[in-house]
């Protein structure tokens, strides 16, 4: 248990940034399902146009530090790939 008051300030802290942190994440994992619902679809305008929308929201999160830039970078491309393999 914390028993400085410095030690008790950090611990809020960190709850309230992991409940932000948390919520980026998901919003993030939300916008890829929509990309891969386009894909399974067959739609490969709608599937360009929503990647072009969560690219952001992705750069954001490595930038924030709630995902790794590799993690990112390797996402969007498998994304990519994916949309360019529709006929």
């Amino acid at each position: 248990m914390a028993n400085t008051p410095q030690a008790r300030k950090r611990i809020r802290r960190n709850d309230r940034r992991a409940d932000i942190n948390r919520s980026r994440v998901s919003e993030i994992r939300t916008y890829v399902k929509k990309i891969e619902a386009e894909i399974a679809a067959g739609d490969k305008d709608a599937a360009r146009q929503a990647l072009q929308t969560a690219q952001p929201h992705l750069q954001r999160g490595a930038a924030k530090g709630v995902l790794h830039k590799n993690t990112v970078a390797r996402k969007l491309s498998r994304l990519s790939h994916r949309i360019q393999a529709i006929g």
